[in-house]
This record gives structure tokens, sequence and C-alpha cells, in this order.
């Protein structure tokens, strides 16, 4: 691959993580989908512990 666009590549996720770090709405946004995905994963572990 080509270096420069490696290197943009970087710098994009780098500016990514740094703005969404800063951004409220972001972090609102990430900490629903870690409640959303841990409430899926007990709701299958309750499903699968159901069936035994």
């Amino acid at each position: 691959m080509d270096d420069k666009f490696l290197v943009g590549v970087i710098l994009g996720m780098v500016g990514g993580a740094v703005l969404a770090t800063n951004s409220a709405k972001a972090r609102q946004a990430v900490k629903k989908g870690q409640d959303q995905v841990l409430e899926k994963a007990e709701s299958l572990k309750k499903k699968s512990s159901d069936k035994d």
C-alpha cells in the first residue's frame, strides 16, 4: 500500500478518536451501545441457563 494512504488512515483514526473523546454525544452513544450489548448478553445467558 501507499505510505501516504496509511498515514492518512492513521491520522484519520486518531483525529476521530480525539473528536469522539471530546464529544458528550459520542460518549453517550458509546455508553448506550455498551449497555445494550451487556443487556443482550445477559438475556442470552439467561436463555441458555433456562434450557439446562
